[in-house]
């Protein structure tokens, strides 16, 4: 009888993620916490599982029919999480006498959307998303701003801009050229394309959306000759003041954030050098919670995209030697010299070394070929000789170099090594 083997591989449009590429994702997600942490904001994370009830119509027809839903064994319709947006308007709904007035939260999950895979859009990735909820000064727009750049800055990339805006700018300036055929929002989803297909072809589809050529050219030449309206320029200044460079805050009166839920500031995050696109975007939206069936809830955030920081942070090779792993292997000679490797295995992890004690007693040969697989670049031995003389010798898997230490000299050497 033939068995049916079903070949070892992942659904279509999700991932795994091997030890080096999963450090690379854990160093940046750390080094975003961590001003999340220093500028306030509350973890949360929400289940993976929604009432289907819950999520539909909440994202409008196209988004419903992405959703993953199915009946649990329960009988109960549920649906994996789509964002994190509707969940946390649960949660501020559902927790709203155990939450702080002004909630400042910040989240780093997965979602699930049942589209179409194709490249840079997966069934599975990670939002990293930070919020502010019940407060509408500028003093919240600015701490959002403030927070996402030392966010990216913590992760080390070399320049970072915001690139900002007010949908009240884009409503004054383009609202004379709306007509019955074409709404603030269809004119709006056209500017926004601006940078990326250029003024010529926005004019193309502003005359398809039913404009003519020459109303189509003030349209653009209303907004890019814009001013800043007074409510952007207080979020300026207070973002200024919260320690973020005047010259990384460009004013760009074309961004216009696509969604239509946007009520105020909105704001994007690009790296110069990095041609991908934007590594984050968001701004104010005031009506949202409430239009998800929540309270009426002023809000301020945004979503980073997190896939982009870490393909942005290999490009500029600010995170390898940091996602590094086990730093050195202890190897093990035999039975008799075992206690000695087991108690210098000991002491390099109290002294915060990452390392490895070889998991059997096999040939020399055999363990270095182990280290070098898993690209551990040092490797300490000892030997019957090497307890004689009390030393221990390091050899270097990268250059081949080897030389005898004292403990306390391969201590050292290692904290050192590892730091620089």
């Amino acid at each position: 009888m033939i068995k049916n083997i079903l070949k070892p591989q992942t659904l279509k449009g999700f991932r795994d993620f091997l030890p080096t590429e999963k450090r690379k994702r854990d160093l940046v997600a750390q080094k975003v916490k961590e001003i999340f942490e220093l500028f306030g904001y509350e973890p949360l994370e929400t289940p993976t599982l929604e009432y289907a009830s819950l999520l539909l119509g909440k994202y409008g027809k196209e988004a419903d029919k992405l959703l993953y839903r199915f009946r649990d064994s329960g009988g109960r319709e549920v649906a994996l999480r789509y964002d994190q947006t509707v969940p946390t308007a649960r949660v501020l709904a559902q927790y709203q006498s155990a939450l702080p007035k002004f909630f400042k939260r910040y989240q780093i999950q997965n979602v699930y959307r049942a589209d179409k895979p194709q490249r840079g859009r997966f069934r599975e990735f990670t939002q990293c998303d930070i919020d502010i909820f019940n407060s509408t000064s500028p003093i919240a727009d600015a701490e959002i701003v403030a927070t996402t750049y030392f966010a990216f800055q913590n992760v080390g990339y070399p320049k970072i801009k915001i690139l900002i805006n007010d949908r009240q700018t884009l409503f004054r300036y383009l609202e004379p050229f709306t007509n019955s055929n074409l709404n603030i929002f269809s004119l709006i989803q056209s500017i926004d394309k601006l940078e990326k297909i250029g003024n010529q072809r926005v004019i193309e589809e502003l005359i398809k959306k039913g404009l003519d050529e020459s109303q189509a050219q003030m349209a653009i030449n209303s907004i890019t000759e814009a001013t800043l309206s007074k409510n952007l320029a207080e979020i300026i200044k207070t973002t200024i003041l919260l320690g973020v460079p005047k010259r990384d805050i460009i004013f760009s009166s074309s961004l216009a954030r696509g969604l239509d839920y946007y009520t105020g500031m909105i704001f994007e995050v690009v790296l110069p050098g990095y041609a991908a696109g934007s590594c984050g975007g968001g701004g104010r939206y005031d009506k949202l919670i409430e239009q998800l069936g929540g309270d009426p809830t002023p809000a301020v955030g945004i979503a980073f995209g997190f896939d982009r920081m870490v393909e942005a942070a290999e490009y500029f090779k600010i995170i390898s030697q940091e996602t590094r792993g086990t730093q050195a292997l202890v190897t093990v000679f035999d039975q008799i010299t075992l206690k000695n490797s087991l108690k210098l295995t000991s002491e390099l992890r109290k002294n915060k070394i990452k390392t490895e004690v070889s998991p059997t007693i096999e040939k020399l040969d055999k363990q270095l070929k182990y280290a070098d697989k898993k690209g551990i670049q040092f490797v300490v031995i000892i030997g019957p000789e090497e307890v004689k003389k009390n030393v221990l010798k390091l050899k270097n898997m990268k250059t081949g170099e080897q030389k005898e230490l004292s403990e306390s000299e391969l201590i050292k050497f290692l904290i050192s090594n590892y730091s620089n």
